[in-house]
């Protein structure tokens, strides 16, 4: 009797040691199989990378790098993947594409990039251009344009062309005159008539927003507005659609000369200009940044 009840037991047990067998197998099974996909998707995904080419563009953060991390998935689909290096000021971009550091940069204007060329002994070319963004009037510790008083202090961009700019729209606004003719290429000097005595300070592009403080009014370049959460809406003035500073300071795409028709610049321009990059300008700016396309 005792051997029948061991012999059952004993039974009972190989057969469930065989299940437990059974059940790990499927399960090492599955796991190998799941493993296995994986390496398979990652390979695939490598293999994908490997198949595209890299684009290097240098830009401002905002809104030139976002508007280049919105034309990524168009590039891809050109075949080129997108490597963007972001620059606090304008000249370093200038100097790394001259350099061949980068394939290209999107921060500048042309008349800027003109006056560069001439500076640095540079021969960087406009490939396009893709946007422009309205210059503003800012308040700092006067509300409005009607209540300056005499020698309130103004801070403009101080490099030539951004300084132009800024003079034309407090020109436009009534606050100061430039000698007739003088355009896109006004300086201070050019001033005629000022009968506010407006202290006019020339500071550094990048820096101009963060002096709101200290001036009365401050004349701030749009991207460098969009950065210090400026909006184009609380701007006490800003340039006319039509205006001259308007349809000659759209930004452009910059490259090398020779490079203009390049198959890595033509997709480049092809993604920027695409329905997928309007669309995303238009909804995330609100007329702070106009697409030119």
């Amino acid at each position: 009797m005792k051997k029948r009840i061991l012999l059952a037991l004993g039974l009972v047990s190989l057969l469930a040691l065989a299940g437990c067998g059974k059940k790990a197998a499927d399960t090492n099974t599955s796991e190998s199989t799941s493993a296995s996909e994986s390496v398979s998707e990652s390979a695939e995904t490598s293999a994908v990378s490997k198949d595209l080419k890299t684009i290097t563009v240098g830009a401002t953060p905002a809104p030139h790098a976002e508007i280049l991390e919105a034309a990524r998935e168009e590039l891809n689909k050109e075949g080129y993947d997108l490597k963007i290096v972001e620059y606090n000021d304008y000249i370093q971009p200038n100097v790394a594409l001259d350099t061949k550091e980068l394939d290209a940069n999107y921060f500048q204007h042309y008349p800027y990039l003109e006056n560069f060329n001439k500076e640095h002994n540079t021969t960087l070319v406009s490939a396009g251009a893709i946007h422009y963004e309205p210059f503003g009037i800012y308040a700092g510790k006067t509300a409005s344009l009607d209540a300056l008083a005499d020698g309130a202090k103004i801070s403009v961009p101080n490099d030539a062309t951004n300084e132009a700019r800024a003079l034309l729209l407090l020109e436009a606004n009534g606050l100061i005159k430039l000698k007739e003719g003088v355009g896109i290429n006004a300086t201070k000097q050019d001033i005629v008539e000022n009968p506010k005595n407006l202290d006019i300070q020339e500071i550094e592009a990048a820096q101009v927003a963060r002096t709101l403080k200290d001036v009365d009014v401050a004349v701030v370049n749009g991207n460098y507005a969009i950065e210090a959460g400026l909006k184009v809406s609380d701007a006490l003035a800003i340039e006319d659609s039509k205006s001259l500073a308007a349809t000659t300071y759209a930004n452009i795409i910059a490259v090398r000369e020779g490079d203009e028709k390049s198959d890595a610049t033509l997709a480049l321009i092809k993604a920027l200009e695409s329905d997928t990059v309007k669309k995303f300008i238009e909804s995330k700016y609100n007329g702070a940044v106009v697409p030119m396309f």
